[in-house]
């Protein structure tokens, strides 16, 4: 894709450093809510958050031939009359390809069958690999057998992206979310057909599998694989069922890709390939908790309370985590009483994590001690993995003289905590304004122009995960007193994390929509975890990117409280409709391995978010310049009505 460069004449721009991702000064939020939303807080099931594949992502190993070159040979399913494929040599090869198909006595040039050909670019604005795409039409259908020829061996190993029908999808997802070093992480895998009755779809009824296997890259560069099993025994279910699994055991901390790869038949017998990429952040143990009981203090007087969680922690200070936890009391008979949820981003000091409630949540629920805390968690900011939790663990309350209000009215103060005094004097800037947020790996797209009282929001061509690029935006919005946001990308998921979880400029802006964002992976995108693989064989300008995989995404944003997300709106878009094979997509890539509709990176069902305000889906825009229809932020009618919008 290319990337797109608009010059900026109205608006102030400011390059951020890509190193120093913290924002100096920035103060968390003490966020809490009712009962009431304790459901939809909870920590999302991992086949939510699963990977429905079409597509297959074959790794291929070139090795010295007996013609005095180098040569490999993949098995490829072709499942209809038009096809298409991508051949990724990481641009070091000239590879000469082709292709013995069912009936044929001699191999033909993949070049002479192929109807389009042509190099292509594959991935998300700047974080893109180069690849050889070749179209076919009215070929048969059957096992072809590729060879693949380099007069050197270049980088050894290269990748084959096959589509395949969507009427058979590999459905693959994580067992649980315990991704701590010392555990064993596993997957399941299962063929699917979207079309059938929910009983019917899932195993066996949906085709069946002749080999699937667990492929994962450790942070150290080894490989390794693993069978996958049907058998009742590897978390698959019941056996026989069609369903598969495998797990391993994660030694290090780091990066890992874990891939699926599933052969078999659909069900009408044809031979099909799947995979599906999981981009896999392991954390160490560095923290748990510690002690027997959590105490709490009134902090400024008896309406706030700090609750001090005591924690062990191997580098104190040095990392922020994602806590949550529930507040459980007793009511007047005794009885256990919920009283509400409390979380934040926190930093362990002085052998503890602090978090906040106002005593009018215990007044709501018309609660006394015992308190107790449940379900108390603490994520990892990259991928939103867990790495503390206590299921149950006392509180030691002061005495509190806290009479019962069951009709009380919920204001921000009992949601966010006390605002901090720069807020109300405008200490730390001033005026308003409206900030305009690119992208992962890109750079400034807005027009902006074509906004008033603007400002872009400019840190280009850099890998940020959502809490890094949301103090980012803090610390460059420092410069207002007030400011609404205008967002591509994953900027509307910054936006929307910088609002939950600290204070800023956002919590001071007047206008009725706060955040706007257009084409934001809010439950992440699948290129995510493809662009993974591909990058860790042959390495990637803006690196992996858990918090826009499936997994990450989707653990994020269920921690999203339904106050904030109500004050999103956001826009979807994707191609324009024309003929079926040739036209229509945003990005012939990436086609291959995302649902329609889709914009070229972000699938209109991925981009939902519940609770928040869907401002309409409009076809003929894709995700960015370079893609077969114009890019969606440079949309002049929708630009305007942003602005005219836009809190600021």
């Amino acid at each position: 894709m290319k990337r797109h460069h608009l010059s900026v004449s109205i608006a102030t721009v400011l390059v951020l450093a890509a190193t120093g991702a913290s924002a100096k000064g920035i103060v968390p939020k003490q966020l809490a809510g009712g009962p009431e939303e304790f459901a939809a807080m909870a920590a999302v099931d991992p086949a939510a958050a699963a990977i429905h594949s079409k597509a297959a992502l074959l790794p291929f190993d070139l090795g010295a031939d007996k013609a005095g070159g180098y040569s490999a040979e993949l098995a490829l399913p072709i499942e209809s009359e038009a096809t298409r494929m991508l051949i990724f040599s990481g641009g070091k090869l000239d590879l000469d390809a082709a292709v013995r198909r069912p009936g044929d006595r001699s191999e033909k040039s993949v070049r002479a069958l192929a109807t389009v050909q042509g190099p292509t670019s594959f991935g998300i604005e700047g974080a893109s690999h180069e690849g050889e795409f070749y179209g076919f039409t009215g070929v048969q259908p059957g096992t072809w057998n590729l060879k693949l020829r380099a007069g050197s061996a270049g980088s050894a190993r290269g990748f084959v992206l096959l589509e395949g029908q969507a009427d058979t999808q590999l459905v693959s997802y994580l067992q649980h979310r315990k991704q701590l070093v010392g555990e064993r992480i596993g997957f399941v895998a299962s063929l699917y057909r979207p079309d059938a009755d929910p009983a019917v779809a899932y195993g066996k009824a949906a085709g069946s599998v002749t080999s699937a296997s667990l492929r994962v890259l450790g942070p150290d560069g080894v490989e390794s694989i693993y069978p996958m099993h049907d058998d009742g025994q590897h978390g698959d279910g019941l056996a026989g069922d069609g369903i598969y699994g495998a797990d391993f055991l994660a030694a290090k901390a780091g990066q890992y890709q874990a891939q699926v790869m599933v052969r078999g038949l659909n069900a009408e017998g044809r031979e099909i390939v799947r995979t599906a990429e999981h981009p896999l952040p392991v954390a160490d143990r560095s923290i748990a908790f510690a002690g027997t009981k959590a105490a709490g203090s009134f902090a400024g007087g008896q309406d706030r309370l700090q609750i001090s969680v005591p924690v062990a922690a191997e580098k104190a200070g040095e990392r922020v985590y994602r806590a949550y936890g529930e507040v459980w009391g007793r009511d007047a008979e005794g009885l256990e009483v919920p009283v509400a949820w409390i979380g934040g981003m926190v930093e362990p000091r002085n052998g503890a994590v602090d978090l906040g409630l106002d005593t009018r949540w215990i007044a709501k629920a018309a609660a006394r001690g015992p308190f107790e805390l449940r379900n108390l968690s603490l994520e990892d900011t990259d991928g939103y993995v867990e790495v503390a939790r206590a299921e149950r663990m006392p509180l030691a309350a002061p005495a509190m003289a806290v009479k019962a209000a069951s009709d009380l009215r919920v204001d921000d103060t009992m949601r966010m905590g006390p605002r901090p005094a720069e807020l109300e004097t405008a200490a730390k800037g001033t005026g308003s304004r409206l900030l305009l947020v690119h992208g992962y790996c890109s750079g400034g797209v807005w027009p902006a122009s074509q906004f008033s009282n603007a400002s872009t929001f400019l840190d280009a061509n850099q890998n940020r995960t959502h809490d890094q690029f949301a103090r980012l935006i803090q610390s460059y919005g420092n410069t207002w007193n007030s400011f609404g946001v205008v967002a591509h990308s994953q900027g509307g998921a910054a936006s929307l994390h910088l609002y939950t979880y600290y204070w800023s400029g956002l919590d001071n802006a007047v206008g009725s929509r706060l955040i706007q964002s257009v084409g934001t992976p809010y439950q992440g995108t699948n290129l995510a975890g493809i662009l993974a693989t591909l990058g860790s064989w042959f390495g990637v300008g803006c690196g992996t990117n858990n918090d826009l995989s499936y997994s990450g995404g989707s653990a994020w944003l269920s921690r999203i409280p339904t106050w904030a997300r109500g004050k999103v709106n956001y826009y979807t878009t994707s191609f324009r409709s024309t003929n079926w094979y040739t036209n229509d997509y945003c990005q012939i890539a990436t086609d291959l391995v995302l649902s329609d509709p889709e914009d070229g990176t972000t699938e209109q069902a991925k981009g939902q978010v519940s609770g928040a305000i869907n401002r309409g889906h409009v076809t003929g825009q894709c995700h960015t310049a370079g893609m077969r229809d114009p890019a969606q932020y440079l949309n002049s009618t929708r630009n305007a009505t942003m602005n005219s919008n836009a809190a600021r």
